[in-house]
């Protein structure tokens, strides 16, 4: 085994032994290829050695089976299903009533992250003493994101369009924080139902490449009473005679 594993009898042994040094990442994968570890094995190994594990899933667009039955059967309440990178992959009605609708948009243009430094419209979803905090949390997530998957060619050009695009998110870029996005509570200010303050639930893919964000109103609270309203216009637009 330790042959396999390209380095010495004796080194090996200690390893097992729990003896010696930390073994370097190579080491444990060296160690994971010999032992012909599934992934989830590696992982482990990982876990157990304080390493974070090697991110070599491809992310992908297609939205998985179970994420969109959930989705279909949330029929009171926003919620959307997000890549880490913030792309859109899909929408319930509520969703778009919410957010807008992303899916006539080019590809390019489906993006939260993208549409809050660069899309007007949407920056104005957030009330102007929440927008400074979106934006913090957005970069976050991006810089996050890039440290999982170094390398990765369309988080590298995400970022660089966006630094070409807005200096606010240039700036923000520059100060290096690092925060995966997590619950918490949020406001929107709506065109048509008005201010909204909502409870947002982020559960994750076991892999982490996609996200179903799920926004919610406390019964009995007058954001609930505006969501049900929301949910009654949907895409209406009340604004215009």
């Amino acid at each position: 085994m330790a042959q396999l594993a390209g380095m010495s009898t004796d080194h090996y042994t200690r390893l097992e032994q729990a003896r010696g040094s930390r073994p370097s990442r190579q080491m444990l994968a060296a160690v994971a290829r010999a032992l012909r570890l599934s992934r989830d094995e590696r992982d482990h190994l990982f876990f157990l050695a304080g390493e974070e594990p090697p991110r070599d899933r491809p992310a992908t667009e297609h939205v998985r089976p179970g994420l969109l039955l959930i989705l279909d059967r949330l029929v009171d309440t926003p919620a959307q299903v997000v890549n880490d990178l913030g792309d859109v992959l899909a929408q319930n009605a509520m969703g778009k009533a919410l957010h807008g609708d992303v899916s006539a948009l080019p590809e390019a243009e489906r993006n939260l992250i993208w549409r809050f430094f660069a899309v007007p419209a949407a920056r104005e979803l957030f009330p102007p003493e929440e927008r400074e905090r979106a934006a913090r949390t957005a970069v976050a997530d991006l810089r996050a994101t890039c440290a999982r998957r170094p390398g990765n060619a369309r988080a590298a050009e995400l970022a660089r369009r966006l630094c070409a695009r807005s200096t606010e998110f240039a700036a923000l870029w520059g100060d290096h924080e690092v925060a995966v996005r997590r619950s918490d509570t949020k406001l929107f200010a709506h065109p048509v139902v008005g201010l909204l303050e909502l409870d947002c639930e982020v559960m994750l893919s076991p892999e982490h490449d996609q996200r179903l964000i799920v926004h919610t109103a406390r019964p009995g609270t007058e954001a609930h009473e505006r969501l049900q309203l929301l949910r009654v216009v949907g895409l209406q637009d009340l604004t215009r005679p």
